[in-house]
């Protein structure tokens, strides 16, 4: 029983996470010594950060189970950075105003998302792919290809200097909404029902969980969470441009797969999956750093996930 109990310590999720994330420091390092230097740590911390903050609403809407996912997530972060960057358009002033009208943005969309797969029964991955193509039109037709808006002085600051001489402000948001995440999930009646209905969703209507609107509820914050790293993103890179978002759908799914939460739903948490993000940042970091284009990465991001799939997915042991 001891043997047993170590071997599954082991195979942990965030067990293994932890692990390569050093492993993969280390190779880095071998490769292009400074890879691991202190200021090269929190510079990949902080693009970490931007795909920990979307794969936080995406781990939400896979643990609500019935096969969800959230491919809409990386057109949420390209509207949330027009809108966000049009509306403070490099005013401090504008800052609260800016963030408070992307928010809702990003939450309406959700809450399309939400309507059409829980009420409408369309499946997750086909609505919030329809969605997808929607945000990527309307980009197109709004902006014409031109980039437009520019990110506060203040906001700029936020996302990529030390905040009161520490780290910067972007890893101190992403510290707090982890925890907020982890208290939600584990300790309040709301995190304990979204376990509840992608354990066993007719188990959970039968002892009075409101099922279609936790549902709902769940894309609507995956809205919220990809806007707020639209914000974020608009911050780190100074102005928004064309589909910027739609380079993180996939690495946001992986995150969460990694993290030990199944596909199926019901079962994982949000500490494996910002380890998960780290990890996918920290191997991208060294793909660019040995030259491997971008095609080239999509690929090795794709046999990843199969694998993950295959061995994380629904795998009973490796679930945390």
């Amino acid at each position: 029983m001891k043997i047993l109990f170590k071997n599954e310590n082991l195979f942990n999720p965030i067990t293994v996470a932890i692990t390569l994330i050093i492993i993969l420091f280390f190779l880095g390092n071998f490769i292009s010594p400074g890879f691991a230097s202190p200021n090269q740590i929190i510079s990949l911390l902080i693009v970490a950060s931007l795909l920990g903050i979307i794969s936080a609403g995406q781990n939400l809407v896979i643990l609500g189970g019935r096969e969800g996912i959230d491919l809409s997530v990386g057109g949420v972060v390209s509207i949330a950075a027009v809108v966000a960057g049009n509306v403070m358009d490099g005013s401090n002033a504008a800052i609260l105003p800016a963030v408070a009208v992307t928010l809702f943005v990003g939450g309406f969309i959700g809450l399309i998302n939400g309507i059409g797969v829980t009420f409408i029964k369309i499946p997750p991955l086909v609505m919030t792919l329809g969605m997808l193509g929607v945000l990527q039109g309307l980009l197109v037709v709004v902006r014409n290809g031109v980039p437009s808006g520019n990110a506060a002085p203040f906001l700029v600051h936020f996302a990529t200097k030390p905040l009161l001489n520490t780290f910067p402000g972007i890893l101190w948001l992403w510290l707090i909404l982890t925890l907020f995440l982890v208290f939600l999930l584990k300790h309040t009646v709301y995190g304990l029902r979204i376990y509840a209905i992608g354990t066993n969703e007719r188990a959970a209507k039968m002892t009075a969980v409101p099922v279609e609107l936790i549902r709902v509820s769940l894309f609507v914050l995956s809205g919220m969470f990809a806007a707020l790293a639209g914000i974020c993103l608009l911050g780190y890179s100074g102005s928004s441009f064309a589909n910027v978002g739609e380079q993180y759908i996939l690495p946001s799914i992986i995150a969460v797969v990694f993290g030990g939460t199944s596909l199926a739903g019901g079962k994982g948490g949000y500490v494996g999956t910002a380890l998960g993000a780290i990890l996918l940042i920290v191997l991208q970091s060294i793909l660019i750093t040995i030259r491997i284009d971008e095609s080239g990465r999509q690929m090795i991001f794709g046999a990843t996930l199969l694998l993950l799939m295959i061995f994380y997915g629904r795998g009973k042991m490796l679930r945390s």
